[in-house]
């Protein structure tokens, strides 16, 4: 594939937030702790303070791989190096999306692998693990039971409740025929199908079979899938939980640092709770609240006094699931991580969460906006290449790509600048002759400039809509280019799943992401066939 790369400030997607962490703006410094670059990564790996159970992960990775039968010696490798002190996670995490969701789930993956690659060129006496941590304990189904691939919205309909990665998912039969359906039965069609069989019919977990499903697409390159809902992982966090439950203080540093963001004029992406922890057992995950001097899960009959709050942590800390703000501290606390891979949304929440982090004393990872794609097939890079499009003009509305290609492309001269400019010396001397005359009189003749100058703007515009319909079998094209990338008007990466990739190019697919993708440059990449 060919690539190109433009800025995300002139994609038009990405938040003003986002684009400020990038530039290095000075009032967002105090909301994280390094630059996203190599020179940030060297500061962090000098001062970085493990605080994981490097034997602990290293078994417990072990297991949760025993019962799959297709991991290649990479990840084996990668799980034993996790043992080293001198070994790093590079972590990205998301819900268990059936067939892995949209594109962006596989673009998070990639940009972490990546950039494990990079940081190990640049410090080779250091070990780096590309990691994607399931969102095995996330309860809403809602976000993750469809997918849409080809303009198809392939549905699995199911009322679910409680922790996601436990969901059986042998009630996927009807959305798991659809999925293979829409896959067709050209060229890499039979491999995927076979992946996503086996992955959703062979096992009695949803979070068993996302481990496979990515590790059928990711092993080979090292990365290594933990699903964090563990005794023993839970077992580590006890302590921050018990204190954070009882003296809210992710409640009390999250809800200032918001307020100081909020001042910066930044978009607040998620709100802590006086208690930021569910209940979770088989079929239910039910918030935590302190009502009535007892801690009362919301919609059961469980509820328990300060005393006996803290001797079911101490025995059952598996039965405590963090919420999206104490997830981050969860998982710096359980990985040697230095890196956290997210989108725009998600660096902004990170951003909210430094000083919970600072108050536990749990180092901050080094935040980095995932890369960002748009693929084109070589069919819609014919359409593009015959209109004479450059990739940044794709990202502005149909109107404004139309109106900006039969300006440059028409016979006739379609703006009235050159008339105006002549029009505007002669309203100057009216002006000058009007204030010889009576000094108010020139704010009249003023006011008929400006009224002309309105109504030249919009015979400018009739003119660009008439050479509009001239062209109009032409500019039919930019409406097929906008549908064809842009679904519904939004990002294809956020929209289209990589199934259709995937059966057309195969594992080369993913090769060509890593290949092309830089995840400190910070560019939206344009990948043509």
């Amino acid at each position: 594939m060919d690539s190109a790369c433009i800025n995300y400030k002139d994609t038009g997607y990405f938040s003003q937030t986002v684009i400020d962490y990038l530039e290095d703006l000075p009032e967002l410094r105090p909301f994280y702790s390094y630059r996203p670059d190599l020179d940030g990564f060297a500061a962090l790996l000098k001062n970085k303070t493990v605080v994981a159970d490097r034997q602990l992960l290293h078994d417990i990775l072990l297991e949760q791989y025993q019962h799959q039968d297709n991991y290649p010696v990479e990840v084996l490798d990668n799980i034993s190096l996790l043992k080293s002190p001198d070994t790093y996670t590079i972590t990205t995490g998301h819900q268990l999306n059936i067939f892995a969701g949209p594109l962006y789930f596989i673009y998070k993956i990639v940009t972490a692998i990546k950039l494990s690659r990079q940081l190990k060129e640049k410090f080779p006496a250091k070990n780096f693990v590309p990691v994607y941590w399931m969102a095995s304990e996330d309860h809403d189904f809602a976000e993750i039971n469809y997918t849409h691939i080809g303009g198809k919205k392939v549905h699995w309909w199911y009322e679910a409740s409680g922790a996601t990665g436990r969901i059986n998912p042998d009630t996927m039969r009807q959305a798991l025929n659809q999925y293979k359906g829409a896959l067709g039965i050209d060229h890499h069609a039979g491999e995927l199908a076979d992946i996503v069989e086996h992955a959703y019919a062979g096992f009695d977990k949803l979070a068993d079979a996302t481990r496979y499903l990515v590790n059928a697409l990711f092993g080979q390159y090292g990365l290594v899938i933990i699903d964090a809902d563990d005794h023993r992982f839970k077992q580590q966090f006890a302590p921050v939980m018990e204190r954070d439950i009882i003296e809210q203080n992710s409640f009390k540093n999250i809800s200032a640092t918001n307020d100081k963001l909020q001042e910066l004029g930044v978009h607040i992406q998620v709100n802590p709770r006086e208690i930021n922890f569910f209940y979770l057992q088989d079929g239910l995950r039910e918030r935590l609240v302190f009502e009535n001097d007892r801690y009362q899960v919301l919609n059961s009959a469980i509820s328990f006094t300060e005393a006996e709050l803290k001797k079911e942590i101490s025995e059952f800390p598996e039965r405590f699931s963090p919420n999206v703000v104490m997830r981050p501290l969860y998982q710096e606390c359980i990985l040697p991580n230095i890196a956290y891979v997210g989108g725009g949304a998600e660096v902004v929440y990170w951003l909210e969460l430094k000083s919970n982090f600072d108050h536990y004393k749990v180092d901050f990872p080094i935040l980095i906006l995932r890369n960002s794609g748009l693929v084109i097939s070589k069919e819609t890079a014919a359409k593009i290449t015959r209109m004479d499009l450059a990739p940044a003009e794709l990202f502005k509305s149909a109107d404004l790509i139309k109106n900006n290609w039969v300006k440059k492309h028409s016979e006739h001269t379609l703006n009235l600048t050159e008339e105006w400019r002549e029009l505007s010396c002669i309203f100057e001397k009216i002006k000058l002759r009007a204030h010889k005359i009576d000094p108010t009189l020139a704010n009249s003749a003023a006011a008929v400039q400006a009224r002309l100058k309105h109504a030249m703007e919009n015979l400018e515009k009739k003119l660009v809509k008439a050479e509009k319909i001239n062209y109009h079998t032409r500019l039919e094209q930019v409406e097929h280019i906008k549908a064809d990338l842009f679904p519904h008007d939004s990002l294809q990466e956020r929209n289209e799943n990589f199934g259709l990739f995937y059966v057309k190019w195969g594992q080369s697919f993913i090769d060509e992401l890593i290949r092309n993708f830089e995840p400190l440059d910070f560019k939206f990449t344009v990948l043509t066939e």
